[in-house]
């Protein structure tokens, strides 16, 4: 299926411990993990795709919010014209590339897109 334009597709948690976390959402939810390393996992629970990666939670605990643009340079831009504030630069990931930033009121996202 291709990722829908503009669109939320995944989200990404933190995780203190990520054994327990991922025995606790198979367990509880039937979700099914790949691991990507020691530090990151993806989860699929029949409808959305996500990960958890190894990390302390930040403000609030919120998980990473994932938009999908197949123009990521062309969305930087937009992002910054827009008033949001890049917090992470691009970079790549098994799959694909990706940046964050900060909306005016401080919420942070990512932007992907696929590998070109």
């Amino acid at each position: 299926m291709a990722n829908p334009e503009n669109a939320i597709f995944y989200l990404e948690f933190p995780a203190t411990d990520l054994p327990a976390t991922k025995a606790f959402y198979h367990g509880v939810f039937g979700w099914t993990f790949t691991d990507y390393g020691p530090d990151y996992a993806a989860f699929e629970d029949g409808h959305m795709a996500g990960g958890f990666t190894r990390d302390e939670p930040g403000p609030g605990g919120a998980p990473l919010a994932v938009i999908f643009n197949k123009d990521l340079e062309a969305a930087r831009e937009r992002v910054v014209r827009g008033g949001g504030r890049i917090v992470k630069e691009i970079f790549g990931f098994p799959g694909g590339r990706r940046f964050h930033f900060a909306d005016p009121s401080g919420n942070v996202l990512a932007v992907c897109t696929d590998v070109e």
